[in-house]
């Protein structure tokens, strides 16, 4: 099975997963560039996987349908390109590499959803849209902090081995605002150096882990004692008992940076 980035806009990501044959795409955005991969590699695509309703995620669906006539899976509650099956929080979706799990996320949007499968690849593989990034999390446009705190600790819950597909390549900027918050982490120090030779040469840095995130990102660490006192030292009105409030201070503060 063979996982792939695909390059488009300016910083989006829409991952493809394939066995030589058969192919998946997540948050297509654009249409032209999946149908370009489709057509190198000479694949079928099998079906289109949604995580929320923002345009860069959703705009090729519709064309993807009417081209290849793959049907396609978003959230229950968002407005969303017709036709697609709407699924939540405990469905499986059934397609190559599954059954992918669906995981309510909400907090960048109302009603966000990710999907996961432990089976894709020889490590379990997670798309997780704009709720998790690498180093960093999504805006919260239309949830709460309280929900996303929910949303990334039900994630930090997945096997440490999981492959993170994030949507965006925001990596570089999000680790120099975590060496702000955490500029004695030498974890996160390391992981910067490690993406930046990758930019360098043009490569993206995703996908991560879990396991990395959980040691670099701040967002992921709500609860560790540094994070908390980086929180404190910006807003003095974070409540150091309540992960939720540190992570509503660290998104202010990342939403400014």
């Amino acid at each position: 099975m063979n996982l792939l980035p695909i390059p488009a806009f300016s910083d989006n990501y829409i991952w493809l997963l394939h066995d030589g044959k058969q192919a998946i795409v997540v948050d297509p955005g654009q249409a032209e560039p999946v149908l370009t991969v489709l057509t190198q590699l000479q694949l079928q695509l099998q079906g289109i996987l949604v995580t929320h309703h923002h345009a860069d995620h959703v705009g090729g669906v519709q064309a993807l349908q009417q081209t290849t006539g793959a049907p396609a899976w978003g959230p229950a509650y968002e407005r969303l390109p017709e036709p697609i099956t709407r699924v939540q929080g405990g469905d499986t979706v059934d397609l190559l590499g599954g059954p992918w799990q669906v995981i309510d996320v909400p907090g960048h949007t109302s009603g966000h959803i990710a999907f996961f499968s432990a089976h894709a690849q020889t490590q379990p593989v997670l798309f997780c849209g704009d709720t998790l990034f690498s180093g960093g999390c999504g805006r919260l446009f239309e949830g709460t902090a309280a929900q996303m705190q929910d949303s990334l600790d039900q994630l930090a819950a997945l096997p440490g081995n999981t492959l993170v597909c994030c949507a965006h390549e925001y990596t570089i900027s999000n680790l120099r605002f975590a060496q702000v918050v955490e500029p004695n982490n030498q974890e996160l120090a390391q992981y910067l150096e490690h993406c930046q030779a990758l930019r360098s040469q043009g490569q993206p840095t995703l996908p991560s882990t879990l396991q990395i995130e959980l040691a670099i990102n701040p967002f992921m660490r709500s609860r560790a004692a540094d994070v908390i006192a980086a929180a404190m030292q910006h807003d003095s009105h974070t409540r150091p008992e309540e992960p939720a409030s540190v992570l509503a201070a660290l998104r202010q503060w990342k939403n400014v940076f």
